[in-house]
């Protein structure tokens, strides 16, 4: 039976060894677009602007896990969509500075031994649609299963962040792994004495007929922009404090939208994000982001923004439902690839499976 990897004590046990010789364990996870907030959620920015909270989708392009039983006690990772691979005699011979780096930090940090751990993204890599946090989640969830742990839900949030912090060797965001968790239409609210995650009462149907997700082609790092940006708001850099003020604004009034399905609104909103957030660094967007921009608003897009820290990856467009297909034609004549961008409300899911 699929199940989230959660519950609700700190770690009840641990195994030695692998899991259990008859037994596979896969999971997924959802990456997610973020529809207003970006970069707030990265500690201490969102602590200087009182209210601070993102607005994000999760959407069916999911990232997948499996672990499978090896008799000898080595280590296998292999992730499919890259064709690398790594093996080791044990968990503590994995290479933290050679390839398939998230990988073998989560593998250490689990002590694994004796399995093959498999990973394939929906999701193409550098979009900015959170697919490497998505697949941090389904790993750990995987592995949290195979070695029988347990953790309370901020238990597995906080080592799923700071597991990709670690590969990074920058801070990261907290917005990504909660869509990837809990799946779903949300807001995470960001304040001093908790993150938490909302769940958003909004017809998936409505939204994501106005929904468009194209991918530029140009891979990005959202770990380059958000550390430029996180280090010159902590300088003290006043006018860029006063964009982040601007971006919690608009993110409120996204939220607000969104809940009234007052989707011209939403529009304008998202509109105005994307206006901000141009202005917080010369690399946010580029030529193939305005190219796209231009394209979809010249066939009917009533707006549009960059996913993530921008510099590259996917564009979200908003709709009107009646031109959506002219939208979608005018975006894949000029040799744009569109990606799934359905709602997607299962979050985690991990089950066992006869090996």
């Amino acid at each position: 039976m699929p199940s989230t990897p959660t519950g609700t004590a700190p770690v009840c046990r641990r195994n030695s060894g692998h899991y259990n010789a008859t037994v596979r364990i896969h999971s997924s996870a959802p990456a997610r677009v973020d529809l207003g907030g970006g970069t707030l959620d990265i500690w201490p920015l969102y602590l200087f602007h009182p209210g601070a909270q993102t607005v994000n989708v999760a959407i069916r392009l999911r990232a997948q896990c499996t672990v499978t039983p090896r008799s000898d006690g080595a280590v296998t990772l292999v992730s499919e969509d890259t064709g690398l691979t790594v093996t080791a005699g044990a968990w503590d011979q994995l290479d933290t500075s050679g390839e398939n780096r998230l990988l073998v930090h989560i593998a250490r940090f689990f002590e694994v031994a004796g399995a093959r751990i498999a990973t394939r993204a929906a999701s193409p890599m550098g979009a900015g649609i959170a697919g490497s946090s998505a697949l941090t989640v389904a790993v750990c969830a995987a592995l949290a299963r195979w070695q029988g742990i347990s953790y309370t839900e901020e238990q597995f949030l906080t080592l799923a962040m700071n597991l990709e912090a670690r590969v990074l060797g920058i801070p990261t965001g907290v917005q990504d792994y909660r869509p990837a968790m809990y799946g779903g239409i949300s807001a995470v609210e960001l304040g001093p004495l908790e993150v938490k995650y909302a769940p958003l009462e909004v017809d998936a149907d409505e939204l994501q007929c106005r929904m468009v997700l194209a991918y530029t082609g140009d891979s990005r790092s959202s770990g380059i922009n958000n550390w430029d940006i996180t280090r010159r708001h902590i300088d003290g850099d006043v006018s860029l404090r006063t964009k982040f003020d601007h971006l919690r604004d608009i993110a409120a009034a996204i939220r607000d939208a969104l809940t009234r399905r007052d989707w011209p609104e939403l529009a304008q909103q998202m509109n105005r994000e994307w206006q901000v957030r141009q202005t917080l660094g010369s690399g946010v967007s580029t030529p193939a982001i305005e190219a796209l921009l231009a394209q979809a608003t010249a066939a009917g897009a009533i707006a549009g923004k960059v996913c993530g820290a921008g510099g590259g990856g996917c564009v979200l467009f908003m709709v009107d439902p009646l031109r959506r297909t002219e939208v979608c034609d005018a975006l894949t004549s000029a040799g744009t690839k569109l990606l799934d961008c359905q709602v997607d409300d299962d979050g985690v899911l991990v089950e066992e499976r006869t090996a």
